[in-house]
């Protein structure tokens, strides 16, 4: 199902705004600047299908932390934005799948994630819970060569971290599902979530805008559970929820994360 976004407008240095109650629809996609989603939170895109992979700049000190490290060939980028912010402290992985993991090991600085998601980030990236039978076969054909293209490889861990610990002023939240060890960021005091794939609004295969749904169940080590991680998502009553693809859940962001745990 397509998504009936609400209009976005953003002005330079401006927070994006979207109309209540539909999908955030980001502006200006092939903009290489970093946009302001939130206050000390910046959006940078980039990646396969175009510009439809997110890494989310936040304020770390007098420079900013990466929350996922997006595909191999979006380092510059990421760099770029980052030194415009003070400079990139260090990088906290949603999760460790190719296209979030993929330029941390050319960005240089310390890698943390989940303790679940360690020896994924470093070995194969979670690769080894894949089920590709489950995909078109035409998603088959391009997995090997495009992980090869966008994957930097294993990334060594410099900490982990749990369920409740801080971050920048961020809290981390453990919404494991789509993989083991997958974390989301949450501010309490503007109740911003950024939470790398817990839930998609794209569609992994047609590369079509969608509603907020589960992770597909082909990337899933536990679909049942990536259901439960949305409603956990949910009760926090987000302003927006912020993935690792495409846009936000925007406006009624409970409801269409309620909506999205039974799709």
């Amino acid at each position: 199902m397509d998504a009936r976004a609400g209009g976005c407008t953003a002005g330079e240095g401006d927070f994006i705004e979207c109309s209540a109650g539909g999908i955030g629809k980001h502006p200006r996609l092939g903009s290489r600047a970093p946009q302001r989603i939130a206050d000390g939170v910046w959006l940078v895109r980039g990646g396969f299908a175009p510009n439809t992979m997110n890494v989310y700049l936040v304020r770390d000190g007098s420079g900013v932390l990466a929350f996922d490290a997006g595909v191999k060939p979006m380092a510059r980028r990421i760099a770029a934005a980052a030194h415009s912010l003070g400079g990139l402290t260090r990088i906290v992985l949603g999760h460790a799948h190719f296209d979030h993991r993929g330029a941390a090991p050319a960005l240089g600085v310390p890698v943390l994630c989940h303790r679940d998601e360690r020896a994924d980030a470093e070995g194969d990236g979670g690769a080894h819970n894949v089920n590709l039978a489950l995909v078109r076969r035409r998603t088959r054909v391009l997995s090997t060569p495009l992980k090869w293209m966008l994957d930097g490889g294993p990334v060594q861990i410099s900490e982990t971290l749990s369920d409740g610990d801080r971050i920048a002023d961020f809290e981390v939240l453990h919404l494991p599902g789509h993989t083991p060890g997958l974390i989301g960021l949450w501010r309490a005091s503007d109740r911003t979530a950024l939470v790398s794939d817990c839930f998609f609004t794209l569609d992994t295969e047609t590369g079509r805008r969608c509603e907020p749904r589960p992770p597909h169940c082909a990337y899933n080590v536990d679909t049942a559970l990536a259901r439960e991680s949305i409603l956990k998502l949910a009760e926090l009553d987000p302003a927006a929820a912020w993935p690792g693809h495409a846009g936000p859940a925007i406006g009624d962001a409970a409801t269409q994360l309620r909506a999205a745990a039974t799709r």
